[in-house]
Formats: structure tokens, C-alpha cells, sequence
């Protein structure tokens, strides 16, 4: 097992997950409507996220007996966006300040030589947006680690 094909994040109001996500430039394709989503699946290039209803999620882990729902904080998981310069990571923070996400570093020179920060989405997840001089990115936009 070696992959990723697909990140969950359980939301808790799916249809403003869904518009915020919308906002700052994802695709989607929706289950339900736009108002009423059963389930979110974004058209992105590499890896697909995916929202669900976070107490649905739970259930999805364990019907008998679902794990207790955080209730804030920092969980230790972090999304990213890769950006190919430094424009791209500044434009990226714009959009993200205009559809009101929380900024929480903005972008800055950082310690290991790149450029990036930091915002919340709706639901408090953590995202970095950040920018290596040296990273390559493959044709499907995915960043290359090489070893």
C-alpha cells in the first residue's frame, strides 16, 4: 500500500464548505444540490479531497460506537498547496482572505529557504501555501520528491 487516492475532510456544514472550496478555485462535482449536499468530490489535479458530513464520517468509522468529534485546536494534520513562485502563493492568500478564510501566518520568507504561510478553512482545518525554488512538479501538477 503505497498511495493516496483520496482525503475526507469531515465538515460540518457541507454546503458552505462547498462554497467556500468553490471560492478559492476548486472544482466540484456534488451529490445532492448545491444547498443540500449528500457528499463532495473536487476535480483537482493529483490526489482528490473529498467533504462529508463530519458525524456521517464518523459513523462511516464505527456505527456502534463513532469517535468523539474534536473540538478545536490543532489535530497535528495540515493540507498544502504547492505553488510554482512566489506570485502564485501571494494571489493564492488573496483569494483566500476575500472569501474570508482565517489567516494565521500570513506569507513570509521561511527558515528552509521557501516562501509560504498559512490559513484555516471553514472548519478549521490548517492549509500551508507555500513555495520552493527548487521543487519540480510532474504533468499532473504534483510536486516530485526526489530521494
Amino acid at each position: 500500500m503505497n498511495r493516496i487516492n483520496l482525503i475526507a475532510l469531515g465538515v460540518r456544514n457541507i454546503a458552505a464548505s462547498l462554497r467556500f472550496y468553490r471560492e478559492i478555485g476548486f472544482e466540484a462535482s456534488v451529490t445532492g444540490d448545491d444547498e443540500s449536499p449528500v457528499i463532495v468530490f473536487f476535480k483537482n489535479e493529483g490526489s482528490k479531497l473529498e467533504l462529508f458530513p463530519i458525524e456521517e464520517l464518523a459513523k462511516d468509522i464505527n456505527p456502534d460506537n463513532p469517535p468523539a468529534l474534536s473540538t478545536g485546536g490543532f489535530s497535528g494534520f495540515t493540507l498544502a498547496y504547492n505553488g510554482k513562485s512566489k506570485a502564485e502563493v501571494d494571489t493564492s492568500f488573496n483569494r483566500v482572505k476575500e472569501v474570508g478564510a482565517t489567516i494565521v501566518k500570513e506569507p513570509q520568507p521561511l527558515s528552509w529557504g521557501g516562501y509560504g504561510g498559512y490559513f484555516i478553512d471553514p472548519d478549521g482545518y490548517y492549509w500551508e501555501v507555500a513555495y520552493g525554488e527548487v521543487w519540480e512538479f510532474d504533468e499532473s501538477n504534483m510536486l516530485i520528491i526526489n530521494d
